[in-house]
């Protein structure tokens, strides 16, 4: 099977939500197309697998390219897990940007395991707002 590796690669939302439905590694899905459109439009990097035209993985990154990688979806189609897709994914994601930057994620709990047997490491200093009105303002 030959796999084909793209950048920046238009994708749409249906290929986006088809590919979503067949992995195991993400949070519950976005069901509203305008929420996906704006995931895929405002990305600055993806990085796509396909094997005869049909998208089966997907790494998608917001980043400055010099100091800071968000790798923000990491899916590989269930059908085609462990042939090293997702490595390959995070390896074209990371020669996209300059050697410095760092590639952060945050992952399912479910997927916690692959990204440490990939080698990431686990860091205890992230934050998150999810709430504005929890802002604590002067």
């Amino acid at each position: 099977m030959e796999i084909d590796y793209k950048v920046n690669h238009p994708i749409t939302v249906d290929q986006y939500i088809e590919l979503m439905n067949k992995t195991t590694f993400i949070a519950p899905l976005p069901v509203n197309e305008a929420v996906v459109q704006g995931l895929l439009s405002n990305s600055n990097l993806i990085v796509t697998a396909w094997v005869d035209g049909q998208l089966v993985g997907l790494a998608r990154s917001m980043t400055d390219f010099y100091a800071c990688c968000y790798l923000s979806d990491l899916a590989v189609d269930e059908s085609v897990q462990s042939m090293g897709i997702g490595k390959y994914l995070v390896l074209v994601t990371a020669e996209s940007v300059a050697e410095s930057c760092k590639i952060v994620s945050s992952s399912a709990s479910e997927a916690a395991g692959y990204y440490s047997k990939i080698g990431f490491k686990e860091q205890s200093s992230t934050w998150v707002l999810t709430d504005i009105s929890e802002l604590v303002l002067p």
